[in-house]
């Protein structure tokens, strides 16, 4: 059976973008809601909206202009979608991801001049797959907050991970962790408080 593959764009946030009427048309012709432009691809005039995109390295699944937040509210079927891709990929259990870390991660992409389009390597993890990583690696905290949705492992493509850790820090937004690794770079960003640490 293949990887999921998920595309999406709020209807909520395809309304706002180009109207309702461009909507129903689309709608009448049977078009399905994934098949939509993103809002990048649109060329209206830019709207309070944040978008997340997620390539997940370990799954190859994909979450494509997940438009989270439209207008000063998180939208839930974003939010699903992006629980579901976040989901700890070893034991397919899905847990709701903090929407603190979502606006992070959406800020830090920002602050790079980029599309806000992460490589994730961990998102939610439970906590049997957490105690089984920490026996393997003591270097893994017992009391990752990967268990409470709080926390990811990611990389920001076309950009250095080196400026993503700085930029990171500079928003103290909470924990960071460097992990350069020829073979699996990645930085950990979490909601808890602020502290820093290479790994």
């Amino acid at each position: 059976m293949g990887a999921r593959v998920r595309r999406t764009i709020s209807r909520r946030g395809f309304l706002h973008l180009s109207g309702g009427a461009a909507l129903a048309s689309v709608a009448g012709l049977g078009v399905p809601a994934r098949a939509l432009a993103a809002p990048a691809l649109v060329g209206l005039k830019q709207l309070n909206v944040r978008t997340l995109s997620f390539d997940c390295t370990n799954t190859g699944e994909q979450l494509d202009g997940a438009d989270y937040w439209v207008e000063g509210k998180y939208v839930p079927d974003a939010l699903a979608d992006i629980d579901d891709a976040l989901r700890d990929y070893r034991s397919d259990e899905v847990h709701p991801i903090a929407t603190r870390l979502l606006d992070l991660l959406h800020e830090l992409g920002t602050r790079l001049e980029a599309d806000c389009r992460f490589e994730l390597t961990s998102g939610y993890r439970s906590p049997e797959t957490n105690a089984a990583l920490h026996e393997l690696d003591s270097g893994v905290a017992s009391n990752s907050l990967h268990m409470k949705g709080m926390a990811a492992d990611i990389s920001l493509p076309g950009r250095p991970l080196r400026k993503l850790y700085e930029t990171a820090l500079a928003m103290r937004m909470g924990g960071v962790g460097y992990y350069p690794d020829p073979d699996d770079d990645f930085l950990h960003v979490d909601i808890g408080r602020v502290r820093r640490w290479e790994g």
